[in-house]
């Protein structure tokens, strides 16, 4: 690591920064609202976006500052295992071209603004809504905390803010600062902010990447050399577990686990409330089929990523937190001022999904926890306020975990909201195809997928954690090492299913299903389609 501050680096990053936070206050000005006093405009930007704005919107959303840090990271330590996040987003593309138009279209007709909303009205459940809406904030406050792990790994590499025997606060002064800025135009413009800033931010990742790819290795003696002193490196046992390090190639013991992990997250990452804002922003759900279909792109890119863990290791980059390694290999690696554009991609990489995400949390808070059961006459301008300020809390609650926490647990709590996030699935994608499950039998499978989850999660010790130290544990009655997740969410569909039959046999009371057939297919121009108001939002302006 060089020494003090790479000042070169560092200007360019502030000016990155400093023109994605005029774009962030602008974006107030973007396709203007008529009536900005409304969720439908501050947390999903009037439902308006077309394909392109949908595409980086979602890119934006979806491949974030754990992609380029987390992933390649994962590879840095551990070998091929790493790759899981490949297959995962190429197996989630055909699963959600099924049900994504559906949950737009219903959601468009009756004025749906989070997957709670619609899990209340197809089962008439506040119940159940709430456990989806707790479950989705739960999920996604680790996943912020992340993002801002991101930024502070890249201010770590550039030297600012001081060594660790510097006062705390102004070690931590710059993130502060650039959480305030996030904060500041999340507040003011809402969703639009993060959509008008991810064309900057996926410009930069694709410049970026295709740079590192071509020139990384030929400074580093070609693929050949990498991938040869990569699998030397493995080869070297590991201190803390006396295993080999890692392995190029996932080994056969660990194939449960690849395998169970990647399909597990690859159910889990629409489940995500981040995910559905981006998606019911869009104007259409001809513009959500399309963006099944190109979204890919960023896949290969991915693949491309998770390959600079194999370079940090054949260019010695040598790091105590694997999350440094890769901005530690930008700075080694590129010209100074090439190293500070790859640090903004990463920054402005953070700051896009976590305003997205704090506004998802928001919504989630605001429709189905403060509208349904704090006050239900609320109005469309007191459900915008009171969004607003618990996206600033949301926030808050992820800065505190950053600089209360050790960073490195800030991956394992985020698939721990994987975890968590999955057991929403019935519910909602169940619910878009068939009205058979029984709303307690959801419930009460959402329980017992919640606690295995949790209660397996805590008994996965690692190196440096007692507790949650990991994701994958023994599956019952199988033997093998698998997905936690995955296991949990097995549970959830058995008690859903078995208790489903049991609670029909007994004639208990369903609740009422506000949707119809046809409005699980119907679009923005569609003859006749009218947006129709459930009584939790009735007085909301659509």
């Amino acid at each position: 690591m060089k020494d003090g501050v790479n000042g070169v680096a560092l200007a360019v990053f502030i000016f990155f920064f400093l023109l994605v936070t005029a774009m962030g206050f602008l974006a107030s000005r973007w396709r203007k609202a008529e009536n900005e006093n409304s969720l439908d405009e501050w947390g999903l930007g009037g439902r308006s976006f077309g394909t392109w704005v949908t595409w980086f919107l979602l890119g934006g959303d979806l491949y974030t500052a754990y992609t380029f840090v987390a992933v390649p990271a994962a590879i840095y330590a551990a070998g091929a295992a790493g790759f899981f996040a490949v297959p995962y987003t190429i197996l989630v593309y055909p699963l959600i071209f099924t049900f994504l138009p559906r949950l737009w279209s219903v959601s468009h007709k009756h004025g749906y603004v989070t997957t709670s909303d619609f899990v209340r009205g197809r089962f008439g459940s506040k119940g159940l809504s709430l456990a989806v809406a707790v479950t989705g904030i739960l999920a996604t406050m680790p996943y912020i905390a992340l993002q801002l792990v991101g930024i502070q790994a890249v201010l770590d590499v550039m030297g600012v803010g001081g060594g660790e025997d510097t006062n705390w606060f102004i070690k931590d002064l710059p993130l502060l600062i650039a959480f305030g800025v996030l904060a500041a135009y999340t507040y003011s413009s809402g969703l639009r902010a993060p959509a008008l800033i991810a064309f900057v931010k996926d410009t930069l990742i694709y410049i970026v990447i295709a740079v590192a790819i071509i020139y990384i290795p030929i400074k580093l003696g070609g693929f050949d050399e990498i991938f040869a002193k990569a699998g030397d490196a493995y080869s070297q046992t590991n201190p803390a577990t006396g295993a080999p390090r890692g392995a190029l190639v996932p080994p056969e013991a660990g194939q449960w686990t690849y395998a169970t992990l990647a399909l597990g997250s690859a159910l889990a990452l629409f489940m995500y409330p981040h995910s559905i804002t981006a998606t019911l922003s869009s104007r259409s759900r001809e513009v959500i089929r399309r963006n099944t279909t190109i979204l890919p792109l960023y896949s290969l890119m991915l693949g491309l990523l998770a390959l600079l863990g194999f370079m940090a290791i054949a260019a010695g980059i040598k790091v105590q937190n694997g999350q440094l390694a890769i901005p530690q290999l930008f700075e080694t690696m590129f010209p100074d001022w090439f190293a500070g554009v790859a640090f903004a991609a990463i920054g402005i990489g953070a700051l896009v999904p976590a305003a997205i995400m704090s506004i998802a949390a928001a919504n989630l808070f605001t429709r189905n926890i403060y509208k349904d059961f704090i006050k239900p006459d609320a109005t469309p301008a007191q459900e915008t306020k009171v969004s607003k300020l618990v996206s600033l809390l949301v926030k808050v609650g992820a800065l505190a975990f950053v600089l209360t926490m050790d960073k490195t647990v800030a991956i394992n709590f985020q698939l721990l909201g994987g975890i968590w996030i999955l057991q929403t699935f019935p519910a909602l994608v169940g619910g878009l195809f068939t009205r058979w499950f029984h709303r307690w039998a959801l419930l009460a499978g959402w329980a017992v997928g919640m606690v295995y989850g949790t209660a397996a999660a805590y008994g996965v010790a690692s190196p440096t954690q007692k507790h949650f130290g990991g994701s994958s544990k023994e599956i019952p009655g199988i033997g093998e090492i698998g997905y936690i997740g995955l296991t949990a969410f097995v549970l959830n569909m058995v008690v859903t299913v078995v208790l489903t039959f049991v609670l029909k046999a007994l004639k208990a009371p369903d609740g009422i299903d506000e949707t119809k057939p046809e409005d699980y297919t119907a679009d923005a121009g569609d003859p006749g389609v009218q947006v129709e108001l459930p009584p939790a939002t009735a007085g909301t302006s659509h």
